[in-house]
């Protein structure tokens, strides 16, 4: 089969050398998008990350394509109606950094909870005063986990480490995990009315987009800490901003925001072929003005980035890839298989 792996690295590169002699391969550090997908039209087999956008327009350009194998676990930049029209398949890769993320979690709350980042620029310019520092001890405090799939269980442990009391909103909610992790299910305004922290861990759907708006920060307590590391689109950007504007919430530490691919290349906004409406535009002010609190952490889409979840990533992919050529394709989505 003819492969066209995007977004690749060096590392990766050299792990798809295992796919040859048996398929062709070709690797680029490029995105799939409008413009590279010509460039690829004979590839069977595509592998995206998430810089990637796969849409009814790529899809024209790849006629050849009979599988989107992304190194990721959410799917929301592949058009999968528009994949299902060309029978073409897409699998992702269900499980790879659930304590990845889960740790990177953690690694935000503590570093917005004891001020952490600004401890630390300040004593490197030679201070050592206190003074605007104190932080919050996380033992006993309350934290809502809303969405309590592989990564919202892992830090469910985490937290209940920390001798946090946790609660939890899920659509579907998971008793037994609740039984066995020591945790609680509510309504999702009831756990936000209970927290001191809350962290997000849904996907990116129609049913999770803008789920925490205005209306959910106003039910929050006041002096709440926010993480979100699961996709920017679940969080009214805006809503975000007029929470910390107004002092409602204590700080937020955010690894996603929405239009994303925006904000890596600004300069896309100008390009003739891109159309940019006027939620993308108030998107993109309202994170460059979320970039400013100074009780605000902001890391790019990172919290999956550790060697141990990349090795992972890739690993799988490959196995989808191999699968699929023999005809026993796994980890599909967007199909009942």
């Amino acid at each position: 089969m003819k492969i066209a792996v995007f977004e690749a690295e060096d590392w990766e590169e050299a792990a798809c050398a295992g796919l040859r002699p048996a398929h062709e391969v070709r690797c680029t550090r490029q995105a799939l998008n409008g413009t590279t997908a010509s460039e690829y039209s004979d590839a069977e087999v595509v592998s995206p990350f998430i810089a990637s956008r796969i849409d009814t327009d790529v899809l024209e350009n790849l006629p050849a394509l009979k599988l989107i194998a992304t190194r990721s676990t959410g799917y929301d930049h592949i058009d999968l109606d528009a994949c299902a029209r060309r029978g073409i398949v897409v699998a992702n890769v269900p499980d790879y950094g659930d304590s990845t993320v889960a740790e990177h979690v953690f690694a935000l709350l503590l570093a917005v909870a004891r001020n952490i980042v600004e401890s630390v620029e300040h004593t490197r310019r030679g201070g050592f005063s206190m003074a605007g520092r104190r932080g919050l001890e996380l033992r006993s405090k309350v934290i809502a986990v809303i969405g309590t799939g592989r990564i919202g269980r892992r830090v469910i442990e985490i937290a209940r480490g920390f001798g946090m009391t946790v609660v939890a909103f899920d659509r579907n909610e998971d008793t037994e995990a609740a039984e066995r992790l020591g945790f609680s299910y509510g309504p999702l305004y009831e756990v936000l009315a209970m927290a001191d922290v809350v962290t997000m861990h849904v996907p990116s759907s129609a049913a999770t987009n803008g789920l925490i708006g205005d209306a959910a920060f106003a039910a929050m307590k006041p002096g709440c800490i926010f993480i979100n590391t699961s996709r920017g689109t679940v969080v009214e950007t805006d809503a975000l901003v007029r929470a910390l504007a107004d002092g409602r919430l204590r700080a937020a530490g955010l690894d996603v925001l929405p239009q994303e691919p925006l904000i890596r290349e600004e300069a896309e906004i100008f390009r003739q072929s891109r159309s940019v409406d006027a939620p993308d535009l108030k998107a993109l002010v309202a994170n460059h003005v979320l970039l400013r609190f100074p009780n605000v952490l902001v890391t790019p889409h990172n919290a999956y980035n550790t060697d141990a979840a990349l090795r992972r990533i890739i690993d799988t992919t490959l196995a989808n890839i191999v699968d699929f050529a023999a005809g026993r394709p796994a980890n599909l989505v967007g199909m009942d298989t």
